[in-house]
């Protein structure tokens, strides 16, 4: 089904109206070796919102604060039609040890280092970016609460956190009368479905709205490697950081390749771009409210867009499936087999469907 960018989506158990694709903004900027220059980045933003767009995606240290400074600037003339989701946690200062993690000081001294880099009053959303393992996550629920009630941010979420501990979260959350939970901000794309074993069935059940990063496999599914990246360890001269950064991440592989040829076929039959075919795949997946898109450049920006409107098959999304379906792992695949069934229901007929 055709949509348009101000069809919008409520962002999991809120009221919060977002845009079916997000715009992320972490090219905004060249500091890490490959980006948009301030100029480009303004069309990225602009070609977005006149389009209906709404809802914008960066990080507290996307692009060393560059990110955040640029879309302050672009958003300063309609900032309250426009959601705005950042992060904190990730190390602003190498030689302060308290400038990362998610506690109380970093979360504090972070937000009100993005309200300022941001020249705005308030945050949309604000996502904790990575877990640590080491703050107690009544202090985190806690902090967020505060900031909520305080006005500076409205709405919480989580990035990359585990299932079990972003459900307790939850849980606590909702008895103690704090802040809610509404969103999760997983890598999901069909060359890394791991977020289907636990992730994405406790967003659905928690209430979180799933925003996807790297919805395109960081380029993999756009066609952009080939067979010989798979035999260096360096890309080639002018190529640029983001090929070794995704390199380095594991993403080149005689698997993912094979997953991107598919697209790439799809892509064909249908006259579209591969990009295109992964990032509508990821559009019908249950629960998934809007996948974060990245672009350079203008026309990357708008073919993203047009996902929008492309149609798979029962057939393409079969195709799409079997090439790129992951282990569920143990006791997901007990609880789903025949023996699961079995002993739990025997041969009685269950409607599991609730009212």
């Amino acid at each position: 089904m055709s949509q348009t960018l101000d069809t919008y989506r409520l962002l999991g158990r809120s009221g919060l109206r977002v845009s079916p694709l997000a715009l992320g903004t972490a090219t905004f900027g060249t500091e890490w070796g490959w980006g948009a220059e301030k100029d480009q980045a303004r069309t990225l933003f602009d070609r977005y919102v006149e389009r209906g767009g709404n809802f914008l995606d960066t990080a507290s240290t996307y692009t060393d604060g560059s990110s955040e400074r640029m879309l302050g600037e672009f958003i300063r003339d309609q900032r309250d039609r426009l959601v705005v989701a950042t992060k904190y946690t990730t190390l602003r200062q190498a030689d302060d040890p308290n400038s990362g993690g998610p506690h109380r000081k970093s979360l504090f001294a972070s937000v009100e280092a993005s309200l300022r880099r941001l020249d705005t009053d308030y945050i949309d959303l604000l996502h904790l970016h990575v877990w640590d393992f080491t703050t107690p996550v009544e202090e985190v629920l806690r902090g967020l609460d505060d900031l909520v009630r305080a006005g500076k941010v409205l709405y919480v979420g989580m990035s990359n956190v585990p299932a079990w501990e972003i459900s307790r979260m939850q849980a606590i959350a909702d008895l103690r009368g704090w802040a809610p939970l509404v969103a999760l901000q997983p890598e999901y794309s069909l060359i890394n479905r791991t977020a289907e074993r636990d992730l994405l069935p406790m967003a659905r059940e928690m209430g979180l709205g799933v925003t996807p990063f790297s919805p395109i496999g960081g380029g993999v599914l756009a066609g952009r490697y080939g067979r010989a990246d798979l035999a260096r360890d360096e890309p080639a001269a002018g190529e640029g950081g983001r090929k070794r950064f995704n390199a380095a991440l594991g993403m080149v592989t005689d698997r993912t390749l094979r997953i991107a040829d598919v697209v790439q076929d799809i892509a064909t039959e249908t006259d579209r771009r591969p990009a295109q075919i992964a990032l509508a795949w990821v559009l019908q997946v249950p629960g998934v409210t809007a996948p974060v898109i990245g672009a350079r450049t203008a026309e990357q920006l708008l073919g993203n867009l047009e996902a929008l409107h492309v149609d798979l098959t029962d057939e393409h999304l079969a195709r799409l499936d079997a090439v790129s379906a992951v282990d569920l792992g143990y006791p997901h695949d007990l609880l789903a087999g025949d023996h699961g069934r079995t002993v739990t229901a025997g041969d009685l007929r269950i409607d599991k469907r609730r009212p």
